[in-house]
């Protein structure tokens, strides 16, 4: 998934301060349901401008060690939050597609016998082309999985040398053959502001992209993400991106392609055919609870009836050996206030085109956007609101600017007092 990790810059709010808490009425709206998140470290290579928690073995690793600490920290985790229904399960990287088909098969088993696999539950497996053969993947089916997310990146060659990628484009097609042989739903994902990139090289490589038929993409801009390859030769002056002005032509360029094609975003980089949204990711968007189990996995769960942030060690090994002595690999769990809780679903719901459920806000977190500060930010076409459905979403240059968005709704957040 790729969320932005910027934080809001504190500042003096637009509003004064807030009023005292109004009545609100709020219907109890459908709950994003219950994910797991299964974090796989290894990659058989690192790309430049990644900054995931990724990590090169050129010896190895030892694979059934490292599934029965996936299991025990599955049990743990079971122990900790109770019994769910599991709506979705995402098996990240690194790279998944590096593991065993058999090591996938037993730990989906065991998310079911810990809390149950809901009935149509999306099991997603990441995987780079490079690492893909027809008999690796009809084995993933086999063991479980049934969604696909592909790592193309580009459909350029020169491109995925400089991206840091092991695969050509012809291999990235042929993985799309082998996937849509064993899948029904596939997406693939894309990078684009990538250096030197015009709008007119873009618009012939996503017309191509579109060509291939997918049901969903995921398309993001190139950032420079701190502590990765690129950012040395960034700040070294050997590596130039797009400006800002350019890169929102980008933006607009891939709105305008993929609508006309029927893949509209749903979310800031992701587009779909109606019906073949991530089910997982759409759990993170509308703030709902997920595990995070694996090295460097992140969680938002409800224990007791307290919103806990989770975060595991990052280093496999150092996790490994965590797990196999206290049978989790845990190092920070913190509560989350309300008020973290009500700038995280900010962030997170006006990311997505439907928006942010209001009433499901005030419910959660027992606050709303001051009416006055929502009439300030519609009037500068920034947001909307839809009355109907009860939500607010950003629009126009807003999309671009969501930090400041979040950071005035968030500072003039109103109490809200149920009846």
């Amino acid at each position: 998934m790729a969320v932005s990790s910027q934080s809001p810059v504190r500042s003096k709010p637009l509003m004064p301060s807030p009023a005292p808490p109004e009545a609100l009425t709020v219907s109890d709206s459908s709950e994003p349901g219950f994910a797991v998140y299964v974090h796989w470290p290894f990659c058989a290579q690192k790309c430049p401008y990644c900054d995931f928690n990724s990590h090169v073995r050129s010896d190895g690793w030892d694979e059934k060690r490292f599934l029965a600490a996936y299991l025990r920290e599955l049990d743990h985790t079971a122990a900790q939050i109770g019994s769910r229904s599991v709506a979705s399960v995402f098996f990240g990287g690194g790279t998944p597609s590096l593991m065993q088909p058999q090591t996938l098969g037993a730990i989906i088993e065991h998310i079911d016998h810990v809390w149950g696999l809901a009935s149509g539950a999306e099991i997603t497996l990441e995987a780079n082309p490079g690492s893909v053969d027809a008999g690796r993947f009809s084995g993933y089916r086999s063991a479980g999985a049934n969604r696909v997310s592909l790592g193309f990146q580009s459909l350029r060659d020169p491109d995925l040398k400089r991206l840091g990628r092991i695969h050509t484009s012809r291999e990235a097609l042929a993985a799309l053959d082998i996937a849509r042989a064993n899948f029904e739903r596939i997406s693939f994902d894309l990078i684009y502001a990538r250096p030197q990139q015009t709008c007119d090289d873009w618009r012939t490589e996503l017309s191509e992209a579109l060509a291939l038929g997918p049901t969903h993409l995921s398309l993001y801009q190139l950032t420079i993400e701190p502590g990765t390859a690129y950012e040395k030769l960034y700040n070294a002056g050997k590596l130039s991106v797009p400006p800002a002005e350019a890169a929102s032509d980008l933006f607009e360029l891939t709105q305008e392609l993929t609508e006309a094609a029927g893949l509209a975003a749903y979310e800031t980089s992701n587009h779909a055919n109606p019906g073949e949204e991530s089910r997982h990711n759409l759990v993170y968007w509308r703030y709902g609870e997920y595990a995070g189990i694996g090295p460097g996995a992140h969680g938002r769960v409800l224990s007791n009836g307290e919103r806990l942030a989770t975060a595991t060690e990052r280093h496999p090994e150092t996790w490994l050996a965590q797990v196999e002595a206290s049978n989790h690999g845990v190092i920070t769990q913190e509560s989350i206030s309300d008020a973290e809780a009500a700038d995280e679903m900010l962030m997170m719901g006006l990311r997505l085109t439907e928006g942010l459920d209001l009433a499901r806000l005030a419910r959660i977190c027992g606050v709303r956007p001051n009416p006055e500060t929502l009439r300030q930010l519609i009037g500068l076409g920034v947001i909307e609101r839809d009355e109907n459905a009860g939500r607010v979403r950003a629009v126009g240059r807003g999309r671009f600017i969501l930090n400041e968005i979040v950071l005035h709704l968030s500072r003039s957040f109103v109490p809200v007092r149920f009846p």
